[in-house]
Parts: structure tokens; C-alpha cells; sequence
């Protein structure tokens, strides 16, 4: 059994973002968005949250941006379908805590399965009218997996938003 990887997480965070669950290659690399096929760190470059390419084995070097990350189930599996209904119970508890904890300005749920798996909302692109917790943000952005269906320039156009909303400098933004 893979093992979890670690939250990268502390107070003051810009974005806390969270997915599912890591995939079997963060589990077997201990690295968040690790697979090959995963678009989130080209998204992160594109979109402006960034002003450089990063790669999965850097995760931890985002603190130092205001980023962090964590999931709503730590167990690494090969699709988000093989959760079960008592794991995502268990995650939601313990990202509450979390987010509680840590306040982050913003949580970014990487997908809107990832955040109906949390809210049990529904939800739209961007910000939500709702807050998490008080003072926290919520943000929906498309999962970056490479199964996903939209162009990969519709998904860094909703991260822009997010970016936009954290009044990044607009030259760090990639065409």
C-alpha cells in the first residue's frame, strides 16, 4: 500500500489547494500532482499563479509563495472513484480542521467533485458566494487532470481568476 503524502500547509497561506486524493504516482513519489499526464503546474505558470514552470518534485517550494496543498482523502488510488463513503467523511472532518486551523485566504478545490465532495454543493467556476469559514474564501477551478475534456486554455482562463482575485501582477500572467 502506497503511503500518504504530506500536506504542505501552514498559517498565512494565499491558496490552500486541495484535490481528491493523490494519484498512485504522488503516492509512489511523495509529491503532490506528480503524474506525467497532470496539467496542474502548467496551469499554475499559465494562469499567473507563478512566474515560472514548476515541477511536482518542488511541491514543498510553493510555502514560500503562499501556496499549499492537501486533499480531501489521503489514501493514493488510481481514480477518485475507489474512495469510499466512510473516507470521504472522515476527509471532509479533518479538511475542515484544517482550513479551521490554518485560514488560509483562499481554499481552491481542484475540480467541482472535489468540492461537492466536501460542501455537498453545487458549484460554479471561480468564487463562490459562500465562504468556507469565515474569512476563507472558497474557489472552484477544473480538475488538471489530463482526463478532463475542456482546452487547457479555458482551465488557465478560471485560474486566472484566481489570481486576479490575489491581485498577482498581471506581467506574471502567460498568454
Amino acid at each position: 500500500m502506497l503511503a500518504a503524502i504530506p500536506d504542505h500547509i501552514q498559517q498565512g497561506l494565499k491558496v490552500l489547494f486541495v484535490g481528491f486524493n493523490p494519484s498512485l504516482r504522488s503516492g509512489e513519489t511523495g509529491h503532490h500532482y506528480a503524474n506525467p499526464r497532470n496539467r496542474f503546474w502548467t496551469i499554475l505558470y499559465r494562469s499567473g499563479l507563478t512566474d515560472r514552470l514548476y515541477h511536482a518534485d518542488e511541491d514543498q517550494d510553493l510555502i514560500a509563495l503562499g501556496y499549499g496543498f492537501t486533499n480531501i482523502v489521503s489514501r493514493p488510488t488510481r481514480t477518485a472513484a475507489e474512495i469510499s463513503t466512510e473516507e470521504y467523511a472522515a476527509g471532509r472532518i479533518n479538511l475542515l480542521r484544517k482550513i479551521t486551523l490554518y485560514r488560509p485566504q483562499v481554499v481552491c478545490f481542484v475540480g467541482k467533485g472535489v468540492y461537492h465532495a466536501f460542501s455537498s454543493k453545487d458549484a460554479v467556476w471561480g468564487y463562490q458566494s459562500e465562504p468556507i469559514v469565515e474569512g476563507t474564501a472558497a474557489f472552484v477551478a477544473p480538475s488538471s487532470s489530463g482526463l478532463v475534456r475542456m482546452k487547457l486554455e479555458e482551465i488557465v482562463d478560471i485560474y486566472r481568476q484566481l489570481a486576479v482575485g490575489l491581485a498577482l501582477p498581471k506581467r506574471h500572467q502567460q498568454q
